[in-house]
């Protein structure tokens, strides 16, 4: 939905969220509106069965260009409470903004979001690039931060603990339910980190090549080079020297495969991977779960892009 249809359509959804248009669940437990996949895990993770969660981004809707229905603006001004992350989704942020509703959760701090062009490549050759790795029509799009926390597990655990607190500010009756949910979910994320740790602790290579400059926090986290052929916006082109660039830096690196993601096209991987006699592989930037998703849900997402990253990177 563009943006400045907003302002004429908030108005009429909110008029009819007043005037008791029918909720997002008629169940008496409080009504969480989250904004993407993430979100959604860690508020169900925290939350269990003591509120309901509905997500903004439905399954196979690429999260950067979600477009907002009527209905969900009108259950933003409803909710018991809306998380979301702030200069990720234009038309959330607006929403948000207008709803009126004063029980909002930006994840920003929680996530600790580290600045876009901090964990950018470091190769000298992505540095002379025009439009190297920090692809900057990518970055304005979402600010001057990476939003792409979730690929850290312990930045969702962070961010579940942030949710708890929030929502038991208003229901402090169920806080310690919040609480020892939390605790459960720290375990879970903290597993799968040394899972993580460990399978990519020995490897033939330390770099790897994706279409979507989405997994920044992943190479952060555990010692990776991340050479993205775009920017933050996964509906970003790259330009035939970016393109360029990449061929040079795969074959410095010894390369085998070239990643790209289930919600958009292969082609500019299979194009570059053709040129160099590379594979291809998915490696999922858990932006929503579909049919086409390597799992069902974050964990199993993650395990199997850990996968595809040991077998290309030839980790033991």
């Amino acid at each position: 939905m563009p943006s400045k249809l907003l302002p004429l359509l908030l108005p009429a959804a909110l008029t009819l969220a007043a005037c008791g248009a029918e909720p997002a669940s008629d169940s008496d437990r409080p009504q969480v509106v989250v904004s993407f996949y993430a979100l959604e895990y860690a508020a169900e993770q925290v939350l269990g069965d003591a509120a309901d969660v509905q997500t903004l981004t439905q399954p196979g809707v690429e999260a950067h260009d979600l477009e907002l229905k009527p209905s969900q603006i009108a259950d933003l001004g409803s909710a018991d409470l809306v998380v979301y992350l702030d200069q990720f989704q234009p038309a959330v942020d607006e929403a948000v903004a207008q709803s009126g509703n004063e029980n909002v959760l930006d994840v920003t701090e929680a996530a600790d979001l580290i600045e876009a062009d901090e964990h950018a490549d470091e190769d000298e050759h992505a540095d002379e690039s025009e439009d190297a790795h920090a692809d900057e029509e990518g970055h304005e799009d979402h600010g001057v931060h990476d939003p792409h926390f979730w690929q850290d597990p312990l930045r969702v655990a962070a961010v579940g603990d942030a949710i708890a607190a929030k929502l038991a500010e208003s229901h402090p009756d169920l806080a310690d339910q919040f609480e020892a949910n939390a605790a459960g979910l720290h375990e879970e994320m903290e597993a799968l980190d040394e899972e993580f740790r460990s399978g990519l602790e020995e490897c033939l290579r330390r770099e790897f090549v994706t279409t979507h400059q989405a997994f920044g926090y992943l190479a952060d986290s555990y010692d990776l080079t991340e050479i993205g052929i775009a920017g933050v916006n996964p509906e970003g082109e790259p330009s035939p020297a970016r393109i360029a660039e990449v061929h040079e830096l795969a074959r410095e690196h010894g390369v085998t495969t070239i990643f790209f993601e289930t919600l958009t096209s292969p082609a500019v991987a299979e194009a570059i991977a053709g040129d160099l006699g590379l594979r291809t592989a998915i490696l999922d930037p858990l932006e929503g779960v579909s049919e086409n998703s390597p799992g069902e849900d974050y964990p199993s997402i993650m395990r199997a892009n850990l996968e595809a990253l040991k077998q290309a990177n030839d980790c033991r």
